[in-house]
């Protein structure tokens, strides 16, 4: 089988400028549909938390979509939510037995691509202890594919791409499983924006990065669209620019991309206090912890 991150180091510029875009919650309205009809129901019957429904939706909503946390791969998200879950008074009080995640622990903490391909392999190869974290990955995968359809992208989100493609090589940078990707952008018929849809059997989205432009563009002239502080966190772990889409406030958030912010970053004006400017109110969007 071919190793789909060479697609990312054999990749070559083709213009000065390059853009990664984040996907679910950044390009379509997803992450809400996908998080609390897929996710979260799925979370509840693998993980047997039926007698506690009302606090686990509640610990999932926050971790993936209203903290800091928000847009995490699905391995580590799943750990952080039942560490929250189990510290919950009103959890513990039910008595409430939240599942030994030892072995996907054990998983993470190899620095393995987090993928279905790589957690497949796992439990092919002999590790039992990830049967059930791979069920429960597949369920969530079936329940997006049978439910999450129609849902467009942002408006001003397919302007702004034509925009980008004027100056800028671009790439689909998520950790959204590949196929779900390529199914999503080639229903809005958006795929052809983009040299490359990269997901997260490719890598970390810094990985991504790191792959496909650093040391192939100029720093300053490699920018990264997201929605979520893992998002900012691979931009600057590479070095590139960072503009938020403001999770509650997304349409405003590509209206200002189309007509300032692209300017900016092709005119070497992005860096500075116009970026200090987007991250001030990108942060206030998203606690660290949480209110209850």
């Amino acid at each position: 089988m071919s190793d789909p991150v060479q697609t990312l180091r054999d990749f070559q510029p083709s213009k000065e400028f390059f853009v990664g875009i984040d996907s679910d919650g950044c390009i379509f309205d997803s992450m809400e549909i996908k998080h609390q009809e897929c996710f979260a129901p799925m979370f509840i019957k693998h993980w047997n938390l039926q007698a506690g429904s009302k606090f686990a939706r509640e610990v999932w909503a926050f971790v993936n979509l209203y903290s800091k946390t928000r847009g995490a791969n699905r391995f580590p998200a799943l750990v952080r939510a039942i560490e929250l879950l189990g510290a919950r008074p009103q959890v513990q009080a039910r008595g409430i037995a939240m599942p030994d995640l030892t072995a996907l622990n054990e998983w993470i903490g190899r620095g393995s691509k987090l993928g279905n391909a790589t957690l497949n392999a796992e439990v092919a190869g002999g590790n039992d202890g990830l049967i059930p974290v791979k069920e429960w990955s597949d369920a969530v995968n079936a329940q997006v594919a049978d439910i999450v359809h129609g849902v467009p992208p942002f408006p001003a989100v397919r302007e702004t791409l034509a925009k980008i493609n004027e100056r800028a090589d671009a790439m689909c940078i998520s950790q959204t499983p590949c196929d779900a990707l390529e199914r999503e952008w080639g229903e809005h018929a958006i795929d052809s924006y983009v040299e490359v849809i990269a997901g997260q059997e490719m890598g970390t989205k810094t990985q991504h990065l790191e792959m496909a432009a650093k040391g192939k563009y100029a720093s300053d002239k490699i920018l990264m669209i997201g929605d979520a502080p893992g998002d900012q966190k691979a931009a600057k772990a590479t070095g590139a620019l960072f503009y938020p889409i403001n999770p509650g406030d997304e349409e405003a958030s590509w209206e200002r991309l189309r007509d300032e912010g692209l300017d900016k970053f092709f005119a070497g004006e992005f860096k500075g206090a116009y970026e200090d400017q987007l991250d001030k109110a990108f942060h206030a969007c998203l606690p660290e912890d949480p209110s209850w």
